[in-house]
């Protein structure tokens, strides 16, 4: 043993290193061995999962697209309070308005924030196409006229290069609205790909610069050339003629008066929001507050109860047509069995819309079904039964597509159960049925729970069966999930409803966790 040993008594490997650092060394090489085997399945599993979830979760909070297209809008309404007064903000949240609106217009950015918007106060996405075609006409020109006709080197770009390179110097701090509008035009002659060098301001930095000018004077720190143009333009503004944006913004639509819609672009001017998952349990966040919505919109919660029951009566179902054929397939010769699993799986050949569209045809006031019941005389013809476009219709065809699901779990676990156990119950005096309660039933139950478990999970996000044969009275949530997802495009709203939906599923999980218990549950 000396001999594997070093000077310090440890044990040493046959490459003369000590045993322990080489047996770590093994192991490490293992995991890293089997972490790259894996690699494949868990990237996998991270893209099309986890990123997903991830990115549903956050749409349902996201709210920037005010905050980045009305940048000084929001600003400007920080002073603005919706429940004092009940009027329209004053002029500087109109002049803030006009310089993001020209910007947000040349970057097509104002019909996005327009549809945005308008899902919680309507009429706001018209309202925002129509002001974003005409922002760059209004009257503001009038002050372009009189700065170049006071100097002629206002129409100069490099006079205006000149002066906001002073302003970023943070030596004019008393002409901000100038410095902001000046940065949005940069961003729209950026857009436009052309030489802000080239290109003399548009309408709306004049306005600026006129505005700042009434309100604060010429900046003391300006030298040169360019302060003793603005300290001339200074002298001269109180001899403008003006004009009021806040009335050129109502001539184009009177609808910019209603505190209404600068309440809502305040309540949403935030990065995050609770609006949309408010709206998913039937709230609204107005310019008021929290509210609950209108009864002719509460609409969400009766969908998730309508859910849950009707997936519920669904898994109910399945339990009590799969249970006595998977007894069956259990119990018989195995070459029988194996014909009536054929015919179990059979529907999985078969797409899911010919099988849904069967049942419409099947189901239908002037069906296959109704057809027979009149022709035994069970119904009068006047007294066809509706089975179709409600509940009940969703709840058939639902069964018998999600069927397969329960018999199998139920058939692998039956298999298992040894036959000597009814015998033997038997055999001490048990009347089948008791027998059958009492010794088959509880070995059948992990089953049960498996099968019940897969077929609520996906009973519950179901959605082409519902919309197909549900009606107005058969739908479920996720109908609703892939309207805003597919028409009204209203993805936030969307994924704050598959958010509620994903945790109430996780909810239910664990409370069957914690009554039934999940490491009962077995697949055979």
């Amino acid at each position: 043993m000396a001999e594997n040993e070093d000077a310090d008594g440890r044990m040493i490997a046959a490459d003369g290193t000590p045993l322990k650092r080489s047996l770590q060394r093994s192991l490490r090489r293992q995991k890293i061995r089997a972490l790259l085997l894996i690699a494949p399945l868990l990237i996998f599993v991270l893209v099309t999962f986890i990123a997903p979830i991830a990115d549903m979760l956050f749409r349902s909070v996201e709210n920037d697209i005010v905050a980045e297209t009305l940048p000084r809008t929001v600003a400007a309404l920080d002073e603005w309070d919706y429940q004092q007064g009940g009027d329209a903000p004053d002029e500087d949240v109109f002049a803030a308005f006009y310089y993001d609106l020209v910007v947000a217009a040349e970057a097509k950015t104002h019909t996005r924030l327009g549809s945005r918007l308008n899902y919680e106060t309507t009429g706001i996405s018209s309202l925002f196409r129509k002001s974003g075609r005409r922002a760059d006409r209004l009257d503001t020109d009038i002050y372009t006229e009189q700065f170049t006709a006071l100097d002629p080197a206002w129409e100069s770009p490099a006079t205006w290069i000149a002066l906001t390179d002073a302003l970023a110097d943070g030596r004019a701090e008393t002409l901000p609205e100038t410095q902001s509008a000046w940065q949005g035009f940069a961003r729209i002659v950026e857009l436009d790909g052309d030489d802000i060098a080239e290109e003399q301001p548009w309408d709306f930095v004049y306005t600026a610069l006129y505005r700042d000018l009434a309100a604060n004077g010429a900046p003391g720190n300006l030298d040169g050339a360019t302060g003793a143009l603005v300290t001339a333009a200074a002298q001269a503004v109180p001899e403008f003629e003006t004009v009021s944006i806040r009335d050129q913004f109502v001539d184009v639509d009177d609808d910019w008066l209603d505190p209404e819609v600068w309440g809502t672009i305040k309540a949403y001017s935030g990065e995050f929001t609770p609006g949309y998952f408010l709206n998913s349990v039937d709230y609204q966040l107005t310019p008021a507050g929290v509210e609950p919505q209108p009864d002719d919109q509460a609409i969400y919660i009766l969908l998730f109860k309508r859910t849950l029951f009707m997936s519920l009566m669904i898994t109910v179902s399945c339990i009590a047509l799969g249970y006595p054929v998977a007894w069956l397939l259990a119990n018989i010769k195995a070459r029988h069995a194996n014909l009536l699993l054929i015919l179990v799986l059979l529907p999985f050949w078969t797409s899911l819309l010919v099988r849904t569209s069967a049942w419409k045809i099947l189901l239908q006031q002037q069906g296959v079904i109704n057809d027979i019941l009149v022709w035994i005389g069970i119904i009068g013809d006047g007294n066809r039964l509706v089975m179709i476009n409600n509940q009940f219709g969703t709840i058939v065809a639902m069964t018998h597509i999600l069927l397969p699901f329960m018999i199998l779990p139920l058939y692998s676990v039956m298999q298992t159960i040894p036959p000597t156990y009814l015998r033997a119950a038997k055999s001490l005096g048990a009347t089948n049925s008791y027998a059958f309660w009492k010794v088959y039933f509880p070995l059948s139950v992990p089953g049960i729970g498996a099968g019940s478990i897969l077929v609520f999970i996906l009973a519950i996000g179901y959605y082409i069966t519902p919309e197909l044969v549900g009606g107005t009275t058969g739908t479920f949530i996720s109908n609703r999930i892939a309207y805003h997802i597919s028409s009204s495009l209203n993805w936030g709203l969307a994924a704050a409803l598959g958010s509620i939906l994903l945790a109430v599923v996780m909810i239910l999980y664990w409370a069957y966790d914690r009554i039934v218990g999940i490491d009962n549950v077995k697949l055979g």
